[in-house]
């Protein structure tokens, strides 16, 4: 990062971040992309690419762009949002079909669809290959677009195998994030067609997202690509560890956790999020505390094997002892 060439990106002349987005589209066969200091703008960014203030954008009903980013589309975009039922990767692509409003007739029209790959609130479940095939199918024929929020693509790609240029076909745009498993310490990218990708450049602006010599940290997330996308299959089997060690006490599927989610149910146990949160940390354990009776815990490349067993001796105690 300290070697990073650097230019002022408010003009496109940073070097490190051209090459960036430049590599990171074409992993996604796509034409451009576009660094951003967050995921949320990435993906707001996207959305008003994609939908007219006042239309409409569908997407599930624990999706990112509706929960975790306080009311942005509304409040930034004039976006309508209306959702499917919190299914997570079990969607019904005839499900959404059936609620895509065409213009006129005095109702909201739909314009694009949003999904998220892996998705969070479900214990980053994978949207299987199909499942998207039929969503780009729905959206052809109805004349829509379809934005992924690829916070954790990579995970998807690690854990089914699907080349991230095959994903990139399905969608109009992508959002993709640097910070999470890959360990960059900040940056997402909107990856959609050279047309878009200049518009986004505004929307950047004018979210406050123009950065000067930037390359810096463009510097960091081409290295995350270089050395730690496939190493994310170390994380998966850690947090498979973690879920067959806390299945017992009825909290965790473990047969569903194939990324580096792991999903806490709490509504059955005496243990409640709060509690939990505090006897973790504790003892020395970071637990992410998302409602009053559901908990997340989450692998990645700081955490080894070691770090592992650690956090099931404190976990399990907390859960025995309750």
């Amino acid at each position: 990062m300290a070697a990073a060439e650097v230019g002022d990106d408010v003009y496109g002349e940073d070097p490190t971040v051209n090459a960036l987005q430049e590599r990171v589209a074409a992993m996604f066969g796509h034409e451009a992309a576009l660094f951003t200091p967050t995921g949320s703008m990435a993906n707001q960014i996207a959305i008003q690419l994609l939908v007219p203030p006042g239309e409409e954008l569908l997407c599930d009903a624990d999706a990112h762009v509706v929960t975790y980013e306080i009311g942005a589309a509304a409040a930034l975009g004039g976006v309508s949002t209306r959702t499917w039922p919190a299914v997570g990767a079990d969607l019904d692509v005839e499900a959404v079909a059936g609620m895509v409003r065409p213009a006129g007739y005095h109702a909201v029209p739909t314009r694009a669809i949003a999904v998220e790959q892996t998705h969070n609130r479900a214990g980053g479940a994978v949207i299987p290959l199909s499942t998207v095939e039929g969503l780009r199918r729905v959206a052809d024929e109805h004349g829509l677009a379809l934005h992924c929020d690829g916070a954790r693509i990579w995970h998807a790609h690690i854990a089914d195998g699907v080349p991230l240029s095959t994903y990139g076909r399905q969608f109009d745009t992508l959002s993709v994030c640097l910070s999470k498993g890959l360990g960059a310490p900040i940056g997402s990218l909107v990856v959609s067609t050279v047309d878009r990708i200049a518009r986004a450049r505004l929307l950047r602006k004018r979210l406050g997202g123009g950065m000067r010599q930037v390359g810096i940290l463009a510097a960091a997330g081409d290295y995350a690509l270089t050395h730690h996308l496939s190493r994310l299959a170390e994380d998966h089997v850690r947090a498979r560890r973690l879920a067959e060690a806390l299945a017992p006490f009825g909290i965790v599927d473990a047969s569903r956790v194939r990324t580096n989610v792991v999903p806490l149910d709490l509504t059955k146990s005496t243990v409640d999020g709060a509690a939990l949160g505090a006897l973790a940390r504790e003892r020395g354990v970071l637990v992410s505390v998302l409602g009053p009776r559901f908990a997340r815990l989450l692998t990645h490349l700081d955490v080894d094997d070691a770090g592992i067993e650690r956090a099931i001796d404190v976990l399990t105690g907390i859960f025995a002892g309750a």
